[in-house]
């Protein structure tokens, strides 16, 4: 029976899903796969109960959990049925108490129009009311608007502000009762009635007005009512109170949206409190613009800052000790005073950097903004410290702005350094045309008022950019080392036009004291450079990378002006000793030795001047002067103006060179150059006068390959023109003698050592003047 009503419940659904039919072929097919992959093999089929028996459960289990679902799902149909019948029933009990309630209200309906007049009645009735209470109130409105213009204009603002609340409650009861009380029927308050009651209230919107301006007229001299009376301050301040109390009232009582809050009376909120701050900071800013402007630019800008910073600090002292215990404390009146103060004078600081100002008044500004500020004198007072902590102020000029201003603080300072950079060089320049000898300092070295100046004024940029800081201080090193540079780049050129000049008024002899101002010179830059070496040592480390600019190098143009001078001074020494060179290595030398004690005589006079020179330049100079003296009496030599006629002339002329070196020697003493180390040979001047004279006095004419071969080892620069001269001096070196000496120098030129500075390339040999003759093969 089961069965069967399982077969009926079956056909059905498979009329209804044809699907059934195609799943049922599908799972057939896949059972048939599953069962010929498991029994594939005959032994297999043993397995075959096991697999039945398996299977047979899971059918029943699935069987059994679809009878349990439907089961359940027609309990829930049931019971879904009986409480739709439950609700059909409340919907009809509903329906007919609504029909019993619609014929009541069209019953009561009548009663109700039988009571529009008593309404209507009750309405005319409470606005007569209102209309004879308000009847005191409208008649007394013009006495009590003129009573508190008196109140205001004798500053009784306490009583005057309580005559104007009450007349300010009038005013909003009153448009409050023409608009209608909530829950009344009472129509929005037209436009004619409102301006009909403020026509009427006018004088309260002036009083308001008037009261204000003399609050913040009180606000404004508030400084000077705390040390004369500071009750009308006091007042302004509760009357302050009042207004914020009373405009959060407001709004808290009448902020909503409803077609029934009460508006807000007109000219609310006020927010004087804002107000209040607004005017403190207006008349910090009137404070500021009361101190002096004039006498501003130059000197007077120190004083006006020194004023602004007086006036700020007595104001504060002020705020701090009389008016903050006039306010509440969440006023906080010193914190915002130190606001408005502070913004006042970022602004005219901003104002002020904006002007052409020179460096005197940029320091002001920078020292005044940098170290007076925060100092404990000013903003850094003990007192002050919490109150600037918690305002966080931030600085008076940005960093951009400070950087602007150190830029424009350099370059006025570099235009007044090279204006008396050039002033100092004229200067120099007339000193160099005085009749009379330069200066001396203790050391009893010649000097002149250059490098006083010139280091001074470096020097004290240089401390007073300190005073700002490290970052001003490099700047202005730096751009005095590009000045100094320029500077001795001008000197340089100045002495080259004064040797000109000096060259072309010889014959005058003008500038006698040509040789000494040049001494001067040399002097001068030894001093300067010892300035400059102290300049760059005060530079911080960190500077180094800072500017974009090439780094100047004013050492190098101290070197180079430094040679110039030294050319030029040598220049002089040959110029001095240029009568007498003609008569050297003659026959008449030879015989009296007449030339040589005037040109020891114009060496002495050069070295003692040589003598107040600066260490180390002395000594090069007297090194260049001993040089000077060899070449030129080697260079006599190269001329050939005298030719050895025998032996005893030969030997003659050795001792002649031998006592000359004896003579130069005693002027020299010291001077001789001390061998160095061994690394780099250093050439002795001197020691190539003995040399030579060994060279000539040799007897054996057959040595003289030896011989030559020594001087080359000695002084490799020299040349087979300059060894055939000395052949020629001789006067008895046969052909094959000197071609085989030429030879031995041509084979045996050894490279130039390292350090070594040529004596023989300076000495040009004159090119012999070959007598006529046949032009034979061997001429040729």
């Amino acid at each position: 029976c089961q069965q069967g009503a399982e077969s009926c419940y079956i056909v059905p659904v498979a009329e209804v899903w044809p699907e059934v039919e195609r799943a049922e072929c599908l799972a057939r097919g896949a059972a048939l796969k599953w069962a010929s992959g498991v029994f594939c093999r005959p032994e297999h089929l043993e397995r075959l109960s096991q697999y039945k028996k398996r299977e047979s459960q899971r059918t029943a289990s699935i069987h059994t959990r679809l009878k349990s679902m439907v089961q359940s799902y027609l309990e829930g149909v049931g019971w879904g049925l009986e409480q739709l019948q439950e609700a059909r029933s409340e919907l009809r009990d509903v329906s007919h108490a609504l029909k019993k309630a619609g014929l009541e209200s069209s019953q009561n309906a009548e009663g109700v129009k039988s009571l529009e007049r008593l309404r209507e009645v009750s309405v005319n009735h409470c606005q007569l009311l209102a209309a004879v209470s308000n009847l005191p109130r409208l008649y007394s409105v013009r006495s009590m608007v003129l009573e508190t213009e008196r109140l205001v204009e004798s500053r009784r603002l306490l009583e005057a502000h309580a005559r104007l609340m009450d007349l300010e409650r009038w005013q909003d009861d009153i448009l409050w009762q023409l608009h209608g009380a909530p829950g009344t029927t009472g129509s929005v308050l037209s436009i004619e009635d409102q301006e009909l009651v403020a026509k009427y209230f006018s004088g309260v919107g002036q009083l308001v007005d008037a009261l204000g301006k003399e609050l913040w007229a009180v606000v404004s001299s508030a400084l000077a009512l705390a040390r004369q009376n500071p009750t009308p301050f006091v007042s302004a301040v509760r009357i302050v109170e009042r207004e914020e109390a009373l405009d959060r009232a407001l709004l808290e009582e009448r902020g909503g949206s409803g077609s029934n809050s009460r508006p807000l009376p007109p000219g609310r909120p006020r927010c004087w409190r804002a107000c209040f701050f607004q005017v403190l900071e207006e008349a910090v800013s009137a404070r500021f613009r009361s101190v002096s402007y004039l006498h501003t630019r130059g000197p007077g800008l120190a004083g006006h800052l020194s004023a602004l910073q007086h006036a700020t600090m007595a104001d504060l002292g002020t705020v701090r000790h009389l008016l903050e215990h006039c306010v509440p404390p969440r006023y906080r009146l010193t914190g915002a005073y130190l606001r408005a103060s502070h913004r006042c004078l970022q602004a005219h600081l901003a104002q002020v950097s904006s002007w052409d100002l020179e460096s005197g008044e940029i320091f002001a500004v920078l020292n005044w903004v940098l170290h007076i500020y925060n100092s404990p004198d000013m903003m850094g007072h003990p007192e002050l410290v919490a109150d600037i902590e918690k305002e966080a102020l931030g600085p008076l000029i940005s960093t951009e702005g400070l950087e602007q201003l150190q830029s424009k603080y350099v370059q006025s300072v570099r235009k007044s350094v090279s204006e008396w950079m050039h002033k100092a060089l004229q200067v120099e320049l007339q000193d160099w045309q005085r009749d009379q000898e330069p200066d001396t300092d203790h050391e009893g070295f010649y000097q002149t008022s250059l490098p006083t100046i010139i280091t001074q004024m470096l020097e004290e940029n240089a401390r007073v950019a300190l005073m700002i800081g490290e970052s001003l201080r490099d700047q202005t090193i730096q751009m005095g080392l590009y000045e100094m540079e320029n500077l001795l780049n001008r000197f340089r050129e100045a002495l080259v036009e004064f040797g000109k000049e000096h060259r072309r008024n010889l014959s005058s002899n003008k500038n006698k004291f040509y040789l000494h101002y040049l001494l001067a010179s040399i002097s001068n830059c030894i001093i300067l450079k010892k300035s400059t070496e102290s300049l760059q040592q005060q530079q911080s480390s960190r500077s180094a990378g800072q500017f974009s600019r090439t780094p100047p190098n004013p050492l190098a143009a101290l070197d180079r002006a430094v040679r110039r001078a030294c050319r030029l001074v040598m220049d002089q020494l040959l110029l001095d000793l240029q009568p007498f060179l003609p008569g050297l290595l003659t026959r008449p030398w030879l015989v009296q030795g007449d030339p040589t004690p005037k040109l020891c005589h114009v060496l002495e006079r050069h070295l003692e001047l040589y003598g107040r020179v600066r260490p180390p330049c002395r000594q090069r100079l007297q090194e260049e002067a001993q040089w000077l003296m060899v070449v030129e009496y080697v260079r006599a030599l190269m001329q050939k103006r005298l030719v050895c006629r025998g032996a005893e002339e030969r030997r003659q002329l050795a001792q002649q060179m031998v006592q000359d070196d004896q003579l130069f020697r005693e002027i020299l003493h010291g001077l001789v150059s001390v061998e160095g180390d061994g690394s780099v040979p250093e050439v002795n001047p001197l020691a190539l006068l003995p040399v030579l004279a060994d060279f000539i006095r040799l007897k054996d004419p057959s040595m003289l390959t030896l011989e030559v071969s020594g001087l080359a080892a000695k002084y490799p620069d020299i040349s087979e023109e300059h060894v055939s001269v000395l052949l020629d001096v001789r006067g008895d070196v046969s052909r094959d003698i000197r071609g085989a000496v030429l030879d031995l120098l041509e084979q045996s030129a050894p490279p130039l050592p390292a350090g070594y500075r040529p004596i023989f390339t300076d000495i040009l040999v004159p090119p012999s003047t070959m007598a006529f003759c046949l032009p034979t093969a061997k001429c040729a």
